[in-house]
């Protein structure tokens, strides 16, 4: 089988190693890829960006493709499963009607308030001074979220008025997000343990994978500015199988039947960002794809064939597949060019380890030049490890990590301490 896979990141590069698992798989393209896919042995990456969905559809056509995942947000949300299908090739994602889920966060908090499926508080504007007006009434902290895409920045906690106003200004009136923040949301501020469930559905069915605790802030005891993710554990010590339970109940099959009474029926992976609160699990956001660095710690403890669960979701025969995770745990951390999310400096070689059974480096921001691997982005790239136990597999994570080296390397060094807490 020729497959595609649309998005560069390190969440992309997990997909890759997985998928080459399967002896069906002969030749993976990944558009526009990174570095470390070009390096895997039967993968080739070509620069057509994932957003440009005339590049990819010519490609295809070309390439005679048997199947697509499209893993990245941009792509799902601009329709790229609908395009690749009305060509007869078979998708793993969402169309763009069930991709509104993530492409608006105003669509999916008004689904979630039409379906009582547990969530913040929230208000709607398309006006900043009306905006501004009710922040004057709001408790704080508060959040404020622009409605479309914004690379996982989109979601701001504001701590007082004279923030908010400064917010609300830079999302609607300097539009630092484009067009997505025509509209905002003001939400209430929860409070409580995040719990990441990545989950594969048909539309039928929902299977809900191991649960994750993302580390969003760029410096160590979660200071500095948010970011797409430092690290991430999995399992999440907070979900417990009651909370996975009424997860199920009043989240997760409820969504499912919602998209499908609104004629939006979902097929892919949904991501539920959820907030243990005091008054139960609630509904912080959804993502309509895998999460990055989600996938990172969630993939390695896969023991089932991805492409036959990507391939049986497609197909809607979700019930009949088998989707098994191998007992311990995973942990993942993000090697980063100093000053990202800021400023910082790409263009520097990385020297890589070798990796034993039970580790994975997987490329993000870094591109091949000859047989050299340069830096590119912010987060270069994830040291992934599984253990029999939490400590066991950040311990592995570190060690794995510490043995990269590139001019100004960054990372965290408090990865799943708040976890290990936890269990204690």
């Amino acid at each position: 089988m020729n497959i595609l896979i649309v998005g560069g990141g390190g969440r992309e590069h997990a997909v890759v190693k997985a998928l080459k698992r399967n002896r069906k798989v002969e030749k993976i393209y990944a558009l526009p890829g990174n570095g470390g896919i070009a390096q895997e042995e039967g993968a080739e990456c070509f620069p057509i960006k994932a957003t440009d969905l005339d590049g990819i559809e010519a490609f295809a056509k070309s390439h005679k493709i048997d199947f697509a995942a499209i893993t990245q947000d941009d792509p799902l949300v601009m329709g790229c499963v609908d395009r690749l299908e009305a060509l007869q090739i078979p998708c793993f994602g969402p169309t763009k009607a069930a991709a509104i889920i993530e492409g608006s966060k105003v669509y999916s908090k008004d689904l979630m308030k039409k379906y009582n499926i547990p969530t913040a508080k929230s208000e709607t504007f398309t006006d900043a001074g009306k905006a501004v007006a009710y922040l004057k009434t709001c408790d704080y902290p508060t959040v404020i979220k622009a409605d479309g895409l914004a690379a996982g920045k989109g979601a701001v906690i504001v701590a007082d008025f004279e923030e908010a106003k400064k917010t609300v200004d830079e999302i609607m009136v300097k539009k630092v997000f484009g067009a997505s923040g025509n509209q905002i949301l003001v939400e209430e501020f929860l409070t409580g343990p995040e719990v990441s469930v990545l989950s594969f559905t048909d539309g039928n069915v929902i299977v809900p994978m191991v649960s994750s605790m993302d580390h969003k802030r760029a410096k160590d005891n979660d200071e500095g500015l948010n970011t797409g993710g430092m690290g991430t554990v999995a399992p999440n010590p907070y979900y417990t199988k009651e909370i996975a339970k009424e997860c199920m109940d009043k989240i997760f099959l409820p969504t499912v039947k919602a998209l499908n009474k609104e004629g939006r029926t979902f097929k892919g992976c949904i991501f539920f960002g959820l907030m243990l609160t005091p008054k139960g699990p609630k509904v912080i956001e959804y993502n309509c794809r895998f999460g990055d660095p989600e996938t990172q710690v969630v993939l390695p403890l896969l023991e089932s064939d991805l492409l036959e669960i990507m391939l049986a979701v497609r197909e809607g025969r979700l019930k009949e597949s088998d989707v098994r995770f191998r007992d311990g745990a995973a942990c993942c951390v993000i090697v980063a060019s100093d000053g990202y999310p800021s400023r910082y400096e790409t263009g520097y070689e990385i020297s890589l380890p070798e990796t034993k059974e039970g580790e994975y480096l997987y490329i993000a921001g870094a591109k091949a030049e000859g047989e050299k691997l340069l830096t590119s982005g912010g987060r270069v790239l994830g040291a992934s490890a599984v253990g029999n136990t939490l400590q066991e597999a950040i311990g592995g994570a570190y060690a794995l990590a510490e043995k990269v080296s590139f001019q100004n390397a960054y990372m965290r060094k408090d990865i799943g301490q708040r976890a290990l807490r936890a269990l204690q």
